[in-house]
Order: C-alpha cells, then sequence, then structure tokens
C-alpha cells in the first residue's frame, strides 16, 4: 500500500471535514433553512448533514437543492441522511446511513469509491459493524439528553463516546447529541473527530455567532488521542 493512501490517511483527512456537523431540522430552524446553513457556514461548520425524515426524495431534492448550493458555494462538504437517490441527485459529497437505511456496501456500490459513507451508531455492536462495513466516519450518541432521542435512547456520555473512539480507530467518530459550547471541550478530549448539531445551530437567533461559539470552543479544547 502506497505511503498516505491507507485507512488511517484516509481517516485523518475525513476527519478534518468532521469538525463541525449543522444537522439540518427545518422545524426548528428559525428562517428559510438555506439562509441558516449558510449562515452557520460564515461562522465555521465544516460539513451540513440534509436530514429531512418525513420527506419523499422528490420532495427532499427540493428542500435540499438551496442547501447543496450554499455548501458548494461556502466549500462545505455536504451529505445526505439516508436518501441515496437524493445525494445522487443533489451531487453531494456522500451519504449519511441510519438504521433504516441501504447497508455500506450498497451505498458504496452506488456512489463510488470517493463519496463518503457515513453511519449512525449508538452501542459497541453498532459500531463495530459499521466500522467492519466500510464506514468512512461513524457518529455516536446521543451523548447527552436530546428531545430527539428523549424515550428511545438513553444518554451515552463521555465515557462511552471515549470508547467508541478507540474501538473505531482510525475510522472518525463524530459526537452528537446534546451538544452545546459547555459540552465540546470534554468532547474533544475523549479523541472524538468532531461534534454535529442541530438545535445549537439552528434554534437560535444568530447561526453564524452560534457556530463560531463552538468552533472557537472545539478549537480551544485539549486534543484528545486522534483527535
Amino acid at each position: 500500500m502506497r505511503e498516505g493512501t491507507g485507512p488511517a490517511r484516509r481517516g485523518a483527512d475525513v476527519a478534518a471535514r468532521l469538525r463541525l456537523v449543522l444537522v439540518t431540522d427545518r422545524t426548528c430552524a428559525r428562517r428559510p433553512l438555506g439562509d441558516a446553513v449558510a449562515a452557520a457556514c460564515r461562522g465555521g461548520v465544516t460539513c451540513v448533514m440534509l436530514r429531512a425524515p418525513d420527506l419523499d426524495t422528490r420532495a427532499l431534492v427540493a428542500l435540499g437543492a438551496d442547501v447543496a448550493r450554499v455548501c458548494r458555494d461556502a466549500a462545505v462538504t455536504f451529505v445526505v441522511n439516508h436518501d441515496l437517490d437524493a445525494a445522487l441527485e443533489l451531487g453531494a459529497d456522500g451519504v449519511h446511513l441510519g438504521y433504516r437505511s441501504a447497508d455500506v456496501a450498497r451505498a458504496r456500490e452506488r456512489l463510488g469509491p470517493d463519496r463518503l459513507v457515513g453511519r449512525s451508531t449508538h452501542d459497541a455492536a453498532e459500531l463495530d459493524a459499521a466500522c467492519r462495513a466500510g464506514a468512512d466516519y461513524v457518529t455516536f450518541g446521543p451523548i447527552h439528553d436530546t428531545p430527539s432521542k428523549r424515550g428511545l435512547l438513553a444518554p451515552r456520555g463521555a465515557a462511552r463516546l471515549a470508547d467508541a473512539v478507540r474501538r473505531a480507530a482510525p475510522v472518525p467518530v463524530v459526537a452528537l447529541g446534546g451538544i452545546d459550547v459547555a459540552a465540546v471541550a470534554e468532547l474533544r478530549a475523549t479523541g472524538a473527530a468532531g461534534v454535529a448539531a442541530i438545535r445549537a445551530l439552528l434554534d437560535v437567533d444568530d447561526e453564524r455567532a452560534a457556530a463560531a461559539a463552538l468552533a472557537a470552543a472545539w478549537d480551544a479544547a485539549p486534543r484528545g488521542a486522534g483527535a
């Protein structure tokens, strides 16, 4: 294997794109989604995940067209949650798979080797399976209490995140669930590649300032192994 092309190098390259991930939710954005995403990108968001599980492919593409344009203009990574057809039609940089989605191999077959394939994980078994299947990155959570998972999944906490980072290496792990500025330092210390947030970036009066605060907190925090 040539130097610089192995899984550790690819993991590092992917991790650099995942420092601050905005997961969209049009129901909590305080203004049109494209405008909110554009402001957050100006504040330091490095990746946008288009997520609207209630929409079919046609409606998701319509919603995502402006978001995809904003990300291209800002040179921000753009991935689509779950829907492979929408990801292809929107020219996304990748897809993020959940428990109802296609498997990693099927996504890779359709998207090709150069686009990202991520996977949601919530425990060690899911994490191991995603890494064995060849996911480029995984999310792990919920780390803290969050309305989107309340009553469905208990918070995992920083200690389990640290274990997830160790198990997954060199695959990057992104922490999500209840993310705010106060949580960032503890999460970076685990070695996580980045954090993902919905409300902390969208349910705010100033998305640019919210993103800048999270990005600054991440940059100021001591790096854990692998971060």
